[in-house]
């Protein structure tokens, strides 16, 4: 592998584009991240043009390959790779213990066993329904009045959770509604919306089959109660990056030097 390789990988979620600029020892060189927006194309060559100005390059300089959703709208890629690949690529590179990694992002959750090499065995995907996802916690923290940022917070102050038992994100608004009318407390609600979710990604973890460590990622990762309740749901501790967003777009760099 030539010294003077660039790579570049491109995560386009539904939410957040990610990219990600890698030399060829695998050190970050620059990073962006921006919310898709109504176009994804655009967003990802946003992306592409943020870090080669921060690195002083032009993109013709290095390989690229695009991931997420829509990784079909990376222009100039050499090359499109699933984002199963690519997050496991990207944890192996932080973290060659994970064997589990946890993925939950605005519109979908992936649950992925990783082999000893870094490449996927297993993996379970929710993206038919929004419980379970980012999604999920805005529409919650919509009802409860309060913004993403403070939905985890307030969970953790909770001294008795409330049992949101709903699975589908237009019922469990309603369980939350009623929760309110009966008297909850806020905290309550918040913690009972973060065990709901919790206990719904660790049943697709376990249709994977939970193996330590555990890693989490993408950007409900950031979330403290959602990795609180997690944790106990699969009664293991979980491993973060730190950065938590970047690890598909990490990924798909690192592929990018090997083409």
């Amino acid at each position: 592998m030539a010294t003077n390789k660039l790579g570049i990988g491109v995560d386009v979620g539904s939410t957040t584009t990610k990219a990600v600029l890698i030399d060829h020892s695998g050190t970050v060189l620059a990073a962006h991240l921006m919310n898709t927006g109504a176009t994804a194309e655009a967003a990802a060559l946003k992306c592409i043009d943020e870090i080669c100005k921060i690195a002083k390059i032009s993109p013709a300089e290095a390989t690229t390959i695009g991931t997420g959703y829509g990784r079909a709208l990376v222009g100039g890629a050499n090359k499109k790779i699933t984002e199963i690949t690519c997050h496991s690529v990207g944890v192996h590179h932080l973290n060659p213990d994970i064997r589990l990694l946890i993925d939950v992002g605005g519109q979908d959750s992936k649950v992925i066993r990783i082999g000893p090499k870094g490449r996927p065995e297993d993996f379970e995907i929710n993206d038919k329904c929004s419980a379970g996802t980012g999604r999920f916690l805005e529409v919650m923290a919509r009802v409860l009045e309060v913004s993403m940022d403070e939905l985890g917070p307030l969970a953790l102050k909770s001294d008795s959770p409330c049992d949101i038992s709903s699975t589908c994100t237009v019922f469990a608004e309603s369980e939350v509604i009623g929760r309110i009318g009966a008297g909850a407390t806020p905290q309550n609600i918040a913690a009972g919306i973060h065990a709901s979710m919790a206990s719904k990604i660790a049943t697709l973890s376990k249709r994977v089959g939970i193996v330590e460590p555990v890693g989490v990622t993408g950007g409900v990762s950031l979330n403290p109660a959602f990795r609180h309740y997690l944790s106990k749901q699969l009664g293991h501790k979980l491993w973060m990056p730190k950065e938590p967003q970047l690890t598909g777009a990490l990924g798909a760099a690192i592929l990018a030097l090997k083409e």
